[in-house]
């Protein structure tokens, strides 16, 4: 499907749209100059500038959010360096289609014309199908250009990243997007029917989408309106695009990610923003909650246990309350483990315990922690000589616990932070007392 930018033959200066054509056909680019805002790529110094400069492509994927101009820097392309232009979808298109195209690009290879293939949203492709794209980029049949909204990391064979270059358009910045407006109130003669306010609450509400604002632009055109908008007229007229956000997708990722990472940098503030995205873009609650759940004992811990209890209680205030008022909880216990202590101790344990679990095999236990509820176990020395703690002086007896082949292991080691202070120092009472009573 065609991007924001439009779309010029490779062969031929493009005939400009008729005057209904939608805006941001109208403004589509004719040369890679008129892209904006992805200079970094397109500029004397950015890798598309550098080989269009050279008069060679490399096969590449394009990988940037939705409206930035993806299919359009394709088509100018291969204007720029003289090749044939075949588009596809893989939305719309299967191995029949893949066929025609490698075919005709083999004709066209005979007379002389290179051929640029340009994959939208190629990460719809299966894995097999994008390993039929392999011999084709190789041999030179076809340059490849896809594109994708989608981590190419995650999408993408590595045998096909391996042959391609990828490539990052950044979503548009406020001055890309102002020119956008600019160019629209350019080609129109007249000026955008809304003040200075309203300009950049319409400019923040495109979230870096290019085709989406030149959408709205139009549909404020296409009103006769008797005064330019202010913010709220223009809310009351348009709908906010929602933000740009896959549950099971990159985006999804980035903010869990963001969100993790602030609350462990200890920054309430920031925590709260990326929840509430989430939370907003139409996440699911529960979703949220068990990853704080999961937060408070990797990162708080012992340092202090009671965020654990803090994000088990929101979780049972949301399932109580519903949306939007079980949201309340759920922001209580962001904010409380963001501003609690931190220890990734037990964490650490964890990990250390499960590895020497495997590496130690099944390594008994010293005999006289066994438990010995038959005769013949008693019999031979299960359960002898166990030390009961609780008739112990201080209700400790420093006894060995570990396995008699095995050199008894520091797994946990408690910070200095919080309730693990407390628990630091009475775990350094215990060992030397195990020491004083040859434990």
């Amino acid at each position: 499907m065609d991007d924001l930018f439009g779309t010029a033959p490779s062969d031929s200066k493009a005939p400009p749209p008729p005057r209904d054509a939608p805006l941001a056909d109208r403004l589509r680019p004719q040369t890679l100059d008129d892209v904006v805002g992805q200079e970094h790529l397109t500029g004397p110094d950015g890798a598309i500038g550098r080989m269009v400069a050279a008069g060679r492509l490399s096969s590449m994927i394009l990988w940037g959010p939705p409206g930035t101009g993806k299919t359009s820097i394709a088509r100018l392309l291969a204007a720029a360096v003289g090749l044939c232009f075949e588009p596809i979808s893989a939305v719309f298109s299967g191995v029949a289609d893949l066929k025609k195209v490698f075919a005709a690009a083999r004709e066209h290879a005979k007379l002389g014309q290179r051929t640029l293939l340009f994959v939208d949203e190629i990460h719809r492709f299966n894995r097999a199908q994008q390993d039929g794209f392999l011999p084709y980029v190789e041999d030179g049949t076809v340059t490849l250009v896809g594109a994708t909204t989608e981590n190419p990391s995650f999408e993408l064979n590595s045998a096909l990243l391996s042959r391609t270059q990828v490539l990052i358009l950044r979503r548009l910045d406020e001055a890309a997007l102002d020119r956008l407006i600019g160019r629209a109130e350019e080609l129109t003669g007249r000026p955008a029917p809304m003040n200075a306010d309203a300009r950049a609450a319409l400019i923040a509400s495109a979230d870096g989408d290019g085709r989406f604002l030149l959408n709205q632009i139009e549909t404020l055109y296409a009103i006769d309106l008797p005064e330019p908008l202010d913010p709220a007229g223009l809310a009351a007229l348009l709908h906010r695009r929602m933000a740009v956000y896959d549950k099971d997708r990159e985006g999804h990722y980035n903010l869990i990610s963001a969100l993790h990472k602030a609350l462990r940098g200890s920054d309430p503030q920031a925590a709260l923003y990326y929840m509430a995205r989430m939370l907003v873009a139409g996440e699911e609650p529960l979703y949220v909650l068990r990853r704080l759940v999961r937060f408070a004992a990797e990162d708080i811990g012992l340092a202090d246990p009671q965020a654990l209890v803090q994000c088990l209680a929101a979780k049972e205030a949301y399932d109580f309350l519903g949306s939007p008022e079980g949201e309340l909880p759920i922001v209580q216990a962001c904010l409380y483990c963001a501003t609690a202590p931190k220890s990734n101790a037990a964490y650490v344990a964890m990990k250390a315990a499960w590895r020497s679990a495997k590496e130690t095999g099944s390594l008994m236990p010293p005999a006289n922690i066994l438990n010995a509820p038959t005769k013949l176990m008693k019999a031979i020395g299960y359960g002898a000589n166990y030390a009961y703690d609780h008739d112990a002086q201080d209700g400790f007896s420093g006894a060995n616990y570990w396995p008699e082949e095995m050199v008894p292991q520091t797994f946990y080691q408690p910070t200095e932070r919080g309730h693990e202070k407390r628990v630091s120092e009475r775990m350094a009472w215990w060992d030397q007392m195990r020491r004083e009573r040859g434990g």
